[in-house]
């Protein structure tokens, strides 16, 4: 990480923006002499080396280490691999059935809740948010990431007891990012993809799974990809390519259900006996 500096005035239009569901900006991508600039207003900005192989952080004045940290983690190292050709996914996952099943869906769906709630009752997680897929044989492999899961206070009060370690708070989320250890267990050695479970919205009243179809596996992949360079033909054609195999495998499914804290048993319970299966 670099001095802190201020986030001055681009002449130049950004070729892409990330936007909350409120309409709020949250992060600008630059083409600024053949490299990127990733702009988070306010936060920090980021340099990123055209072949995606150097980063450099700029924190504006007075926000703490902690926070650019968290933001490179969790925003930039995630675009970065991609650009430099990896699967990665917004996506949780966990060590399950002999391998690994992730959890694909919006932000605030229910993935990091999930992971957390395996990974506080006997097993073991290997993704918070930014899943990478190695190919390995006829499949996938799923790699370990940052040993740390990021919940809000709901899923904090219901899932982690007292005592647990946490990363110092950050300036733009309440969310609390938890640090693996006894409590919350961590898989550090890559695991097979046995599935990868789309979340619905909730709305069903037991746990349902529903096979996808390969087409809308794909779709379902694309919408939850990191890519740093959307209007990068090649690579874009590239991940294309990648997606399609994965959303040929038989093992993506639709997952639905009901959002309490109190079904979560059940739920993991379900799940287990899922991906168990075949």
């Amino acid at each position: 990480m670099s001095q802190a500096r201020s986030q001055s005035s681009l002449a130049l239009a950004p070729f892409h923006t990330w936007v909350f569901p409120n309409g709020a900006l949250w992060t600008q991508f630059y083409r600024v002499d053949g490299d990127y600039l990733l702009r988070f207003p306010d936060l920090a900005d980021f340099h990123v080396a055209a072949d995606g192989l150097s980063v450099n952080g700029f924190p504006a004045p007075g926000v703490p280490e902690g926070t650019v940290q968290h933001l490179y983690l969790n925003q930039v190292l995630p675009l970065v691999l991609s650009k430099q050709g990896k699967r990665v996914f917004h996506a949780s996952a966990v060590e399950l059935a002999g391998g690994a099943v992730a959890f694909l869906g919006e932000s605030g769906q229910g993935k990091s809740t999930l992971a957390a709630s395996f990974a506080v009752n006997g097993f073991r997680f290997l993704t918070d948010d930014g899943l990478v897929l190695e190919p390995v044989g006829g499949g996938y492999a799923v790699l370990p990431s940052h040993p740390s899961i990021r919940l809000w206070a709901d899923s904090e009060e219901a899932l982690i007891a007292p005592g647990a370690a946490t990363a110092p708070p950050v300036s733009f989320t309440s969310k609390s990012r938890f640090l693996a250890g006894d409590q919350v267990r961590f898989c550090d050695e890559p695991r097979p993809l046995r599935r990868a479970y789309f979340l619905g919205d909730g709305s069903a009243e037991t746990v349902t799974f529903e096979r996808l179809r390969p087409a809308e596996a794909l779709v379902e992949w694309v919408k939850h990809s990191f890519l740093l360079d959307i209007e990068e033909r090649p690579r874009l054609a590239s991940h294309f390519e990648q997606v399609a195999g994965l959303a040929e495998l038989p093992i993506q499914y639709r997952l639905d259900y009901p959002r309490r804290y109190d079904a979560l048993a059940q739920v993991r319970a379900a799940i287990l006996a899922h991906a168990l299966e075949g």
